[in-house]
C-alpha cells in the first residue's frame, strides 16, 4: 500500500470548518471566559490595555454551536453578497465574450514564448492590487486570472497562485495597508505608514518568491500535465473557445472592458474619497451586470438564466464564507477570544528580546485564526502588545511589524478568512488543494518574515 502524502489527510473544507467550529465549542468548556474593557475610538471598539478580567463562564451548548452557523452567515452577509454580485457581473462579462477576446488578443500579441514572463508580470500586477486597492475589493479580478492562465496553457491552480496568492501576499505585507498597518500605527501613535522601506523590501521579496513559485509549478504541469492539481475541475467559461490566432477585439468588447475598468476607477474613488466598503462595491457590480446585460441585448429570460447560473457557480464559495465566520462567532459567544489573546501575550514575558519579537509574530499568527479581520485583530491585540513590547525593550514599530507579519502571512492558509475562501471559490479551487499548493511557500515566506522581525530588533526599527 502506498503511504498517503500529508495533504491527502486534509478533510473537505466544509468538514474542516465544521471541525474548527466543534473545537471552538469544546474550548468554551476548557478555557475560562474573560474580557478586556473596550472604548469607542472613531466609532470602533478598541481594547483597553491591562483591563483583562475573568467573567462567569458561558460554555456553548449543542444548540449554541449550531446557532453560531446562521449567526456567522448573518455576520458575513456583506462578503457573501459581494461573492454573489461579482459572480453575476462576471457571468454577464462571460456572456459578452469580452474577457475571452481580450485575454486571447493579449496572449496572441505577446506570444506564448513569453508566457513565463507574463506569469511574473501578472503576479506583480495582482500583488499591486492587493497592496494599493485592498482585499475583497479585488474579488471581481480573480476570474480574469483564470482565463489568462488557461490561455497560457496553465490550470486553475496557477490562476489561483497568480491572483489569490498575489493579492493575499500584497495585501498582507503591504507597507500602505490602511486596515492593518494604518490601524495598528494609529493605535501605537506612530506616523501613518512610517517604516515603509523595510516593509516594502519584505513585500517585494515575498511577491518575487511567489512569482518564482508560480513559474516553477507552471513549468512542471507543462512538462507533465498529470502533475496538475486541478486537472479534473470544470473550466467552462474560462477556457478559450477558439484558436489563439483568431482572436481580436470587437467594438462591443472594447466597450465592455472600458466599462469594467471605469467601474474599478469608480470603486477606487469611492473607497479612498468617500470611504466606501463592501456593500457599495457590490452595488457597483450589480449595476455593471445590468449595463453589460443590456449591451448583450439579453431579454428578460436570458437575464434570469445568466444570474442564476452565475449564482450557482459561486454559491459554494459564499457558503464557505458563512461557515468560516461562524467559528469567530462561536468563540465570541463563549467569551474566550480575549482569554486566548491575553494568555498568548503574557507568554512573551521573560524571553530574550529577539525571541520575544519573533514570538509576538507567531502569537499573532495563532490569533489570526480566531480573529481573521486585520483591523479587528489590531484593535483587539495592539493595545495589549504595545505595553508588553515596551516593557521588554521593543520599539513600537517592531511590535506593529510583528503584528503585520502574523496577520498577513497566515492569511495565505487561513480557512476562517472569508476573503480567501471567496476568491478561491471564484477560481473553483477547493481549499484543501490550495493548501497543498501554497503551504511550502507559506512556510518559506513566514521564515523570511520572521527574519525581518528579528532584523527590526537588531536595527532598533524606528521612528520609536
Amino acid at each position: 500500500m502506498n503511504k498517503k502524502a500529508w495533504y491527502q489527510y486534509i478533510p473537505h473544507p466544509v468538514v474542516m470548518l465544521f471541525g474548527m467550529l466543534t473545537i471552538a465549542t469544546v474550548m468554551s468548556y476548557i478555557i475560562p471566559s474573560g474580557s478586556f474593557d473596550r472604548v469607542l475610538v472613531d466609532g470602533r471598539e478598541m481594547v483597553v490595555a491591562g483591563s483583562y478580567k475573568i467573567i462567569p463562564s458561558t460554555p456553548l451548548t449543542l444548540m449554541d454551536m449550531f446557532v453560531a452557523i446562521p449567526k456567522g452567515f448573518k455576520t458575513a452577509i456583506d462578503i457573501i453578497f459581494i461573492v454573489l454580485s461579482s459572480g453575476i457581473m462576471f457571468g454577464f462579462m462571460e456572456q459578452s465574450g469580452a474577457v475571452e477576446n481580450a485575454i486571447g488578443t493579449l496572449v496572441k500579441q505577446l506570444g506564448l514564448e513569453r508566457r513565463y514572463l507574463i506569469v511574473w508580470l501578472m503576479t506583480f500586477v495582482f500583488g499591486a492590487l492587493g497592496i494599493f486597492v485592498g482585499y475583497e475589493n479585488n474579488i471581481a479580478m480573480v476570474p480574469i486570472a483564470c482565463v489568462l492562465s488557461l490561455a497560457l496553457g496553465g490550470d486553475l491552480m496557477l490562476a489561483a497562485g497568480l491572483s489569490v496568492g498575489a493579492i493575499t501576499v500584497g495585501f498582507g505585507l503591504s507597507p500602505f495597508n490602511p486596515y492593518t498597518v494604518g490601524t495598528a500605527q494609529n493605535i501605537a501613535n506612530l506616523p501613518l505608514f512610517s517604516g515603509a522601506l523595510l516593509r516594502s523590501i519584505l513585500c517585494l521579496l515575498s511577491l518575487s518568491l511567489l512569482a518564482w513559485y508560480n513559474v516553477k509549478y507552471f513549468k512542471g504541469i507543462l512538462q507533465n500535465p498529470l502533475s496538475s492539481l486541478t486537472s479534473d475541475l470544470e473550466t467552462t467559461g474560462f477556457a478559450l473557445s477558439k484558436p489563439l490566432n483568431s482572436y481580436h477585439l470587437y467594438q462591443k468588447d472594447k466597450l465592455v472592458i472600458s466599462l469594467f475598468l471605469a467601474s474599478i476607477c469608480v470603486i477606487l474613488y469611492g473607497v479612498f474619497v468617500h470611504k466606501w466598503f463592501i456593500n457599495q462595491i457590490s452595488a457597483i457590480f450589480c449595476m455593471l451586470a445590468i449595463i453589460i446585460g443590456i449591451i448583450n441585448r439579453s431579454n428578460s429570460d436570458e437575464f434570469g438564466k445568466v444570474v442564476l447560473k452565475s449564482v450557482a457557480i459561486v454559491a459554494p464559495g459564499a457558503f464557505m464564507v458563512g461557515m468560516a465566520t461562524s467559528i469567530k462567532v462561536a468563540l465570541d459567544m463563549g467569551h474566550i477570544s480575549d482569554t486566548i489573546s491575553h494568555a498568548l501575550s503574557q507568554s512573551l514575558s521573560g524571553l530574550p528580546l529577539t525571541v520575544s519579537a519573533i514570538g509576538m509574530a507567531i502569537i499573532q499568527t495563532a490569533i489570526n485564526f480566531a480573529i481573521p479581520s486585520g483591523s479587528g485583530q489590531a484593535l483587539a491585540t495592539i493595545p495589549v502588545m504595545i505595553p508588553i513590547g515596551e516593557v521588554l525593550g521593543m520599539t513600537r514599530q517592531t511590535t506593529v511589524l510583528a503584528f503585520q507579519v502574523g496577520d498577513g502571512v497566515s492569511n495565505m492558509i487561513n480557512p476562517s478568512l472569508g476573503g480567501i475562501v471567496a476568491m478561491l471559490a471564484m477560481c473553483r479551487v477547493p481549499f484543501d488543494r490550495w493548501l497543498h499548493y501554497i503551504f511550502p511557500l507559506f512556510l518559506l515566506i513566514l521564515v523570511i518574515s520572521l527574519v525581518f522581525v528579528g532584523l527590526s530588533v537588531v536595527t532598533n526599527y524606528g521612528p520609536f
